[in-house]
């Protein structure tokens, strides 16, 4: 197959890749809302997951296209297309924020999915109005504080979670995890050249057959969910859970502003690996896409997905991301998630989100010079704590309490700052460009940006927007006056260096 065809071999890859990384997000979804929501199947399979369905083939579609003319606009072969879809972190926070405590408030499912999808339509507004500015912070913060928040993430949610499941389970997980190393990291080629991620699948699965782990009871099972589900607009519904958000507004707009920077920060990374996208029209179709899949029924954001570089690195360019989106589609709409989940254990696709997580956060190190390394590195720090607030918070839920019961005291007793993990948690996206961007600020010596950024800092933690768990003024003053602080620090220092230049210049 030629080079510049629509569909290379690397496609392959890049489509199994994509595909399991969009296939286990539904999953979740699928499992959470039925499993711990008690959210009725026909909410779940005939509107929630069609309609994240019309929402990513919509996205593959628009971001292929892109491709398709960039590639025209710039003589190449080798341009990649943006891979597409529900948000990780967006998608657990969606679950355990928003749709969660309804449920557990009201014991009503339908409720909470109503309040769901129209939380989701905020969110997928504010990613639209993002559009508009996304490409001016792009612009004037350092790379190193974009790719390094982006990293913490790709290491914390989307290399750190899979692992726990490959070493949980590893007589699934190693054989898989064995041949994407060896096939995307270390680039050598398997006998007869067969595609790596197609191979990790079929052979991790297999295993999995083998040793008892899948068999054909759980398989006839997941056939009772096979139909066909038309999607239809719920606009009735959405306006319905637009009356009863305003308790939520604290979590969507932090989510949404988180959203899109993920998605400005995943476009500067397909820039570092060679494919430089518009920013605006980039962030504007992922906000649409969003507010099209909560149209009829999604109640979770998409996003540009974070494993561009990864797809690109395995040679995958067009065709991977628009057939994965036109497969997503169909599963959708035709019930057949169950399926495909009871035929590949999520421990195969868990090796392929590893992956991506390690070339993510390994991009992040070697795109900039090595000096801005503790930059990146100190972006890292936010979504760390992030990830161990999340386990924490899972691990007392499952023991029937929370943080209120317990209290504070407990947990610090035992060697845990709840209230730290909290405070550098919330907002983590936001608060590790910042930090990073600071860094780079005051390692090149212009202490007036890191004054800037410090105050930016400041604003945003005054009004909640990081470092607290709700939207308000003065909620976050401690924080806020501790950014002063710094601001008036930075501020102090590159004062006292314009003096000394002048005073030396005068000397001399």
């Amino acid at each position: 197959m030629k080079d510049n065809s629509f569909f290379v071999r690397g496609d392959i890859d890049g489509f199994f890749g994509l595909f399991i990384d969009n296939l286990v997000n539904l999953v979740i979804i699928v499992a959470t809302l039925t499993g711990l929501f008690e959210m009725p199947a026909d909410i779940v399979f005939g509107k929630v997951v069609p309609g994240a369905a019309i929402a990513i083939i919509f996205g593959n579609i628009v971001y292929t296209i892109m491709a398709k003319r960039l590639a025209q606009k710039e003589g190449r072969r080798d341009v990649t297309a943006l891979p597409y879809g529900i948000s990780t972190p967006i998608m657990f926070a969606y679950l355990f924020l928003i749709i969660g405590p309804v449920y557990w408030t009201t014991k009503d499912p339908v409720f909470a999915w109503k309040v769901g999808i129209a939380s989701a339509f905020i969110g997928g507004v504010v990613e639209f109005l993002g559009a508009f500015v996304g490409r001016y912070i792009r612009k004037y913060t350092p790379r190193a504080g974009l790719l390094g928040t982006l990293a913490g993430i790709a290491i914390t949610w989307i290399a750190m979670k899979p692992s726990l499941g490959i070493w949980e389970l590893p007589l699934i997980g190693f054989l898989p995890l064995a041949i994407i190393l060896i096939g995307f990291i270390a680039k050598i080629y398997l006998p007869f050249r067969l595609p790596a991620g197609f191979t990790a699948i079929i052979l991790g699965s297999a295993v999995a057959w083998i040793i008892g782990f899948t068999n054909f009871e759980n398989v006839k099972n997941a056939t009772d969910m096979v139909s066909f589900y038309l999607p239809t607009p719920v606009f009735a519904s959405i306006i319905a859970g637009l009356k009863n958000i305003s308790l939520y507004l604290v979590v969507i707009l932090p989510l949404g502003i988180y959203n899109f920077l993920e998605t400005m920060q995943n476009v500067e990374s397909a820039a570092t690996a060679g494919d430089n996208y518009d920013t605006k029209t980039t962030m504007m179709f992922d906000g649409l896409g969003t507010i099209l899949g909560c149209i009829f029924g999604s109640c979770f954001p998409t996003t540009v997905y974070i494993g561009h570089p990864g797809w690109k690195a395995v040679g995958a360019r067009q065709g991977y991301s628009l057939i994965n989106g036109c497969v997503i589609f169909l599963i959708g709409i035709t019930g057949m998630l169950s399926v495909i989940y009871s035929l590949i254990p999520k421990e195969v696709a868990f090796c392929i989100l590893l992956y991506i997580g390690l070339v993510i956060t390994s991009q992040a190190f070697t795109s900039v010079e090595k000096k801005y390394a503790p930059a990146v590195a100190i972006a890292f720090i936010p979504h760390i704590a992030s990830y161990v607030k999340m386990n924490i918070d899972g691990t007392l839920l499952a023991a029937g309490t929370n943080i209120d019961k317990i209290g504070y005291a407990a947990l610090a007793a035992q060697g845990i700052s709840y209230a730290g993990v909290s405070a550098l948690g919330y907002g983590a996206i936001v608060t590790g460009m910042l930090l990073g961007s600071i860094t780079v600020f005051l390692i090149d010596k212009k202490f007036n940006l890191a004054g800037i950024y410090a105050f930016s800092a400041a604003l945003l933690a005054y009004f909640g927007i990081i470092h607290f768990e709700k939207i308000g003024f003065g909620v976050g003053k401690s924080y806020a006056i501790g950014y002063l602080i710094l601001t008036i620090f930075f501020l102090g220092l590159y004062l006292y260096e314009r003096v000394t230049k002048k005073e030396l210049k005068r000397i001399t």
